[in-house]
Parts: structure tokens; C-alpha cells; sequence
């Protein structure tokens, strides 16, 4: 059950996962391979020992500081990688500008990277005490702190429920709206407090034994391992604003189209996202370019001209780490990976 195995953001347990993704994205010496989310360059390292001497590969990455890890680490490979700071909407425009038309593969991991997660001064955790940040590019003017304190209620509402399928909502965003006619609301703290209270969580659904997954949080049973799992009550509320303010969702779906236009024929895409959210978007855009006739079911005849499929998908559904994995690995908990190949 190879392809089962670990999914993983983290750079300590990257060479297993990215032995998986080069079988499915038969990566081989003399290719040109692009790590959409080059990280701290765990899979990109890998990657690069396969490429060999006559490889190349083109590295992109929205967060600057990564980015800079990432240089660092593999400095001894600087003449067959290229690094770009950038996100996924430029994506065609970089593999151009890195002096390719198309290349062999593209691969992304959406997760959060180990420094964004752990450094409170990022924004990113709940559990990690500091500004209301967010932003995987420091040059990016908005702020998570820009939207909880300045967007209106009925804007907020639409962020938590539709970027985090927060259920309640609503009593977040009022609450949010009251604390601040006090005072600005400026750390992760501080938001984590007024969501406790406005969901009126008592301390005791806090034990030792957390862990993080996906930018979040859960809690395990000893005797039953990870089969029963609480979330934190922020955690939809820190995924929305870390959406939102990244343009995420919007940023995912330019950057597969972009991608897919600049793969080869027979090239390969493969993807690793951590929420239904992300996910959607892979599965409804392969899925979409894998058919001939775009059409809704219930049309007897065809009306949209002909799509002309441009993929084939190799995984049917998406696969998931096995229960071994996700207790080495609690981050890994949510991954999903499909990937596909360009006809």
C-alpha cells in the first residue's frame, strides 16, 4: 500500500512522501520539474538527486522567508534550480520567464510549512501567541488583522462560513464586532479568547496531548489512538482568515490552469491539499479537463463546443495516509493527493 503512505508539509519526514510523488510523477534523470510550493525544499532536494545533472528545476514560493530556507539548503544544486518569489497566479508567466515553454511536471503541497505554523510572530496559529498576521507574502498589504478589525459583521460571517464552513458564524462575527468598539483586536490571543467565549467553550476541552494539523488542532484518545478527535474551536475561524487573506482559494484555481497549460504531453500534476475546500477546487479542475463535453447531464446535446479533454486522472479518488501514519505523523491527518497527466 505504497501509495497510501505519508503526507506530510513538515521537512522531517519529506523523503518518503516525495518518494511517492516521483513514482506517480515518474520523475526521471535529464526532466524539468517545478515545486510550485518549494517549502523549506524537502520534496525539491529529492526531487533534484533524481533530476541529476541534466535536470533542472524551477522553485516558487509566496513566502519569502521559506523561500531564503530553501536557497540555503540547497545551494549545492544552484546550478540546475531556479528560485522565484511569487504565488500560484503567475505561475505559466515564472515557468517562462525560468526559460521553459513547458516542462515534465508540477507539483504542489498546500500545506502550511513548519516555520509558519510554530512562529507565533507569523499569525498563523491559535496556540502560538502573536500578530494578527497571516500572509504567506510580507508584501501583501492585507492582514488578517486589517479584516477582523475592519471588515463589517455581515462580511465576516461570509468569510468564516464560506472559507472555514463555520456553522456558527455568526456569533463569532458579532462578537468580534463588539469587542472591537472597545478596542482593536491585534493578536492571536486575544481572537482565540473572543471565539472561545462567544462559542462558550469551557477550559476543560483543552488537555495535554494537542497536536497540530492543517493549521489546527486536535485532541486524541489514548485508547482508541487518533479515531476520536476534537477540534479547536478556532480552527475554522484562523482557516477562513488565512484564505482570505492569501486569496487562496481564487490564487489555487489560476494556478492549476496555468500549470496544466504548460505541462507537456504525457507531463504530470500532482497536488496535496489539506481541506474540502482546496480539494474541491483540484478535483471539479481536473475533472473538468478530463472530459470531452463540459455539459450538464440533463443536456441531451452537447452546447458547449466541445472541450476537448487535456487530462487524464490516475487517481479515481484521492488517496489518503493509512491510521500507522497519521499517528507518526498527526499533520498528515487531513491530506488528500490526486494527480493526473496531460494528454
Amino acid at each position: 500500500m505504497m501509495s497510501k503512505n505519508v503526507f506530510d508539509k513538515p521537512e522531517d519526514h519529506i523523503p518518503v512522501l516525495s518518494e511517492i510523488v516521483v513514482q506517480f510523477m515518474r520523475i526521471f534523470p535529464g526532466q524539468v520539474i517545478v515545486d510550485a510550493t518549494v517549502g523549506l525544499g524537502g520534496h525539491s532536494e529529492h526531487f533534484l538527486k533524481i533530476l541529476g545533472k541534466k535536470g533542472s528545476l524551477i522553485a516558487i514560493d509566496a513566502d519569502q522567508e521559506n523561500l531564503s530556507l530553501a536557497r540555503k539548503r540547497l545551494e549545492h544544486f544552484q546550478d540546475r534550480i531556479q528560485f522565484f518569489h511569487s504565488n500560484f497566479e503567475n505561475l505559466a508567466e515564472k515557468i517562462e520567464e525560468a526559460g521553459f515553454e513547458f516542462v515534465d511536471g508540477i507539483f504542489f503541497d498546500l500545506g502550511l510549512s513548519s516555520p509558519q505554523v510554530d512562529e507565533g510572530k507569523r499569525g498563523f496559529s491559535f496556540l502560538r501567541d502573536g500578530p494578527l498576521d497571516m500572509r504567506f507574502d510580507k508584501t501583501s498589504p492585507v492582514t488578517a488583522h486589517y479584516l477582523v478589525n475592519r471588515f463589517s459583521e455581515k462580511d465576516l460571517i461570509h468569510i468564516f462560513r464560506t472559507y472555514g464552513e463555520e456553522p456558527r458564524a455568526r456569533f463569532v462575527a458579532r462578537a468580534i464586532v463588539e469587542e472591537r468598539k472597545t478596542h482593536s483586536i491585534d493578536t492571536t490571543k486575544a481572537l482565540t479568547e473572543i471565539i472561545e467565549r462567544s462559542l462558550r467553550i469551557s477550559g476543560k476541552y483543552f488537555e495535554s496531548g494537542a497536536v497540530f494539523y492543517s493549521g489546527g488542532a486536535g485532541m486524541y484518545s489514548k485508547k482508541r489512538g487518533f479515531s476520536i478527535r476534537k477540534r479547536h474551536p478556532a480552527t475554522r475561524i484562523f482557516q477562513a482568515l488565512r484564505i482570505a487573506v492569501n486569496r487562496e482559494l481564487e490564487v489555487l484555481e489560476y494556478g492549476l490552469n496555468g500549470a496544466i497549460s504548460k505541462l507537456k504531453k504525457g507531463g504530470r500534476i500532482a497536488v496535496i491539499s489539506y481541506h474540502s475546500l482546496e480539494d474541491r477546487i483540484v478535483k471539479h479542475t481536473f475533472r473538468n479537463l478530463s472530459r470531452d463535453c463540459i455539459c450538464s447531464p440533463e443536456i441531451l446535446q452537447c452546447q458547449c463546443g466541445g472541450n476537448q479533454a487535456k487530462l487524464h486522472i490516475l487517481t479515481k479518488k484521492p488517496l489518503k495516509p493509512d491510521q500507522q501514519e497519521i499517528q507518526k505523523n498527526p499533520r498528515s491527518r487531513s491530506a488528500l493527493l490526486r494527480v493526473a497527466e496531460k494528454l
